[in-house]
């Protein structure tokens, strides 16, 4: 462990050293983030998962920049450039960028303007010049290193090769490149305009034709946008200063004096920035905008789909799925209580024969009544809300309810391996309504089996660092599985591959184990499975349920390592454990103080307590049925106006997309989603938030719905839709309303880039 890394941590998320020290010694001996968060918490003082999984980005950040640090001094001493003072800067830097500062002087470089003026003995003329001390005829002065055989043909010469080792030299210079680096980030703007002849290949990126924005403010959305143009050849974007700054700027680092040494010395300033220094600066720039463009998205995503995966559960009932569709039929299946597939069938509720549509129904009516279903799924898709309508005009037994559910990603999941291994005899289309009749049941237990990226609730999640995101997915992934708990006789080996300690090689010994043995009779049993060594086991088993266990804790999150800790608990107040499950007042009398030890302090012990409480609790929401508006199924029923209930789909940069039933999710821009100013539309709306919208425009050749959540929008007539001849004149007695700005700029750039994502 490094030490100084510790302190340095500590500093930075002022926690205590002990706790970071802590921390970094769990992650050493391969802890994960939810298990040092959750059953570790005397040792980090109680960090949440956040600070705990920001502590080891910092730790690893750290190492790299001391394993670049290393490379750097073994190069430097194998060419014998290595120096006291070199060594004590380069030990010394902070980041990487003040490293490769430091050693960029030094680092072996290709053929230069300055390497061959070197070659042809300029070096100490461009000394010389850099004393500024001259007042004489530089030519002349520059006379003594002219020289056919090294190619200086005269003192005009000479100085211009001078003045190429400088301008290398004022490139190469720390002070230089960091104010230059300032001036950048505080006043530069990206620039973006379309390649001459690609016009109408590229009408998706019209925005950003002629696109000019400061790069200390552009949103991160709209630098991936400009990005994205330039990569797929049709815009061409650039990082540009003020031209006025860039000079007196960089010459009082250098020019000294007015004489003329000093004016050669000038010279060589405007060629380093113009020839060398413009460039890397603005590759730097690209790069660290890239890099903080890409933070903004994956915290975006990552932060939408933790609220999709933990989306409410309706829970282990018999469910009734349906995949709608309108030429071929619907395929409809049934799931028992853990999800297992029992009937599977193709029917026509939306065909245009009475007849069809008869025996649809009483296909519907038989599979529900030989089923014993408790709630009927029907995905999103085309046909949905028709398929929707015809169910709830059925005379349904009971109070079923009729759901529907975002079917995203389900034709992926269906045409997967996990899909082919779990469902090897049966077609796709059936696989798809199995995902969607398990997604109704638990969101999260489903949604595991797909890759993040292909849920659909992330922006230019494909533009990203792919490592850097998918690092941030898996451990919302992990972070939401663990959250929740597992259980182990039922979760498929998807879900098991994330719970802490497993990974995919664990969780498939597990379900053998289990096809093999029969369900697991209590959490000791995990012992007996191959591979899963001790360790494995302290990570893993608090996390794992096994509600129908020998052992009355099994079902919950107290962790077998605290279990003689909760039997002293049971005899010291002369009852069992399972009395201790069902008595309040008996868990009312245990002093918890009794029970604190040097490993075991009170954060533990009153997360033991909560857990006798309510044990294997499930932290998600109450399942609520949710439904759209009658007689709303497609966007020609939608007019300004209109209110209606919607569910947040996706939160992006630039506002929040809302299914309100019609096949075509809407847009709230950010500008529509309060009566205040909004930054960050995640302070408003979470992804599978309900909420109510108004419909601000509908643009039907488009297929573009612009809605609001202000309370009074102002509404826009729809496009295509008949209009009265002529402008509306206002009541009299009543102001004019404001003219309407120039065609919706806000709704088209926010449409374009969703349209580029």
């Amino acid at each position: 462990m490094n030490e100084a890394h510790v302190l340095k941590i500590a500093g930075e998320f002022k926690v205590s050293a002990r706790h970071v020290a802590a921390t970094a010694k769990l992650f050493a001996e391969g802890a994960t983030v939810p298990f040092i968060a959750r059953y570790r918490k005397e040792a980090t003082g109680s960090m949440d998962e956040v600070v705990v999984t920001g502590i080891r980005e910092r730790l690893l950040a750290l190492a790299e920049l001391d394993q670049r640090r290393e490379s750097i001094l073994k190069s430097l001493e194998e060419r014998k450039l290595l120096t006291d003072a070199l060594k004590s800067a380069i030990t010394q830097a902070e980041t990487v960028t003040a490293l490769e500062d430091i050693y960029l002087p030094y680092r072996p470089k290709r053929r230069t303007k300055a390497t061959m003026a070197k070659e042809q003995g300029l070096e100490p003329l461009a000394d010389w010049l850099m004393l500024q001390l001259a007042t004489g005829d530089l030519v002349k002065e520059a006379l003594a290193y002219v020289s056919t055989e090294k190619g200086v043909a005269d003192g005009a010469a000479a100085l211009a090769g001078a003045r190429d080792i400088l301008a290398e030299r004022i490139s190469d210079d720390v002070r230089a490149r960091t104010a230059l680096r300032e001036l950048f980030k505080r006043e530069a703007v990206v620039k973006s305009k379309v390649l001459t002849g690609k016009e109408e290949e590229a009408a998706k990126f019209k925005d950003y034709f002629d696109w000019s924005e400061p790069l200390a403010t552009i949103p991160s959305h709209r630098l991936l946008a400009i990005r994205r143009g330039e990569s797929e050849g049709f815009l061409m974007m650039r990082i540009v200063p003020p031209e006025e700054s860039i000079l007196p700027l960089l010459e009082p680092l250098f020019v000294k004096g007015a004489g003329p040494a000093a004016e050669q010395v000038r010279l060589a300033v405007a060629d380093s920035y113009k020839r060398l220094l413009s460039s890397a600066i603005e590759v730097e720039m690209r790069m660290e905008s890239k890099k903080q463009a890409d933070i903004e998205a994956i915290r975006v995503f990552s932060d939408n789909l933790r609220e999709l995966l933990l989306a409410a559960p309706l829970g282990r009932r018999n469910v009734l799925a349906i995949d709608p569709g309108f030429r071929t039929g619907c395929k409809v299946v049934c799931l028992d209580r853990q999800g297992k597939l029992l009937h599977h069938d193709v029917v026509y509720p939306t065909a245009a024969s009475a007849g069809s549509m008869r025996e649809a129904g009483e296909a519907l009516l038989s599979m529900i009544k030989a089923h014993q279903i408790e709630a009927i799924a029907i995905g999103n898709g085309t046909a949905g809300r028709e398929t929707e309508t015809f169910v709830k005009a059925l005379k349904l037994p009971g109070s079923i309810p009729v759901v529907m559910v975002n079917e995203s990603g389900a034709s992926i999941y269906s045409a997967s391996e996990a899909a082919r291994e779990e469902f090897p005899h049966h077609d796709l289309t059936v696989r798809g309504a199995v995902s969607i009749g398990r997604r109704l049941m638990d969101p999260l237990a489903e949604l595991v089996k797909l890759d993040p990226k292909s849920i659909g609730v992330g922006q230019y999640q494909h533009d990203v660092d792919q490592l850097a995101l998918k690092r941030s997915l898996d451990d919302i992934v992990m972070s939401c599985v663990n959250g929740v708990g597992v259980e182990l006789n039922t979760a498929s080996k998807q879900l098991l591959g994330y719970v802490s300690g497993l990974g995919p090689l664990l969780a498939e010994n597990i379900v053998a184990y289990r096809n093999e043995h029969g369900p697991f009779k209590s959490r000791q049993d995990l012992r007996q499975v191959p591979r899963l060594g001790p360790k494995a086991f302290e990570q893993a088993a608090g996390f794992l349920r096994i509600r129908e266990s020998e052992h009355p804790l099994d079902g919950s999150a107290v962790h077998p390592e605290s279990y003689p800790l909760v039997d002293a608990m049971a005899k010291d107040l002369h009852c069992t454990v399972k009395d201790l499950l069902r008595d309040n007042s008996l868990r009312q009398k245990i002093p918890l103080a009794r029970y604190v030890t040097e490993a075991v302090g009170l954060p533990t012990l009153t997360d033991i307590l909560a857990e006798l409480a309510r044990p294997g609790r499930d932290p998600r929401q109450q399942f609520e049925v949710f439904s759209f508006q009658a007689g709303v199924e497609k966007m020609e029923d939608l007019k300004p106006g209109m209110k209606l209930p919607g569910i947040v789909t996706n939160v992006t940069a630039f506002g929040a997309f809302v299914d309100v039933g019609v096949h075509q999710d809407g847009l709230v821009h950010v500008s529509q989603l309060a009566d205040r100013f909004v930054k960050d539309p995640a302070e408003v709306v979470k992804v599978h938030q309900r909420v109510m919208v108004t419909v601000v425009e509908v643009d039907l050749p488009r297929k573009r719905i612009a809605l609001s959540m202000k309370a009074v929008p102002v509404l826009v007539a729809s496009a295509g839709a008949k209009t009265s001849p002529g402008p509306a004149r206002p009541a009299p007695g009543r102001p004019q309303p404001p003219a309407r700005p120039k065609p919706v700029d806000w709704f088209t750039e926010a449409l374009n880039k969703a349209k580029t994502n």
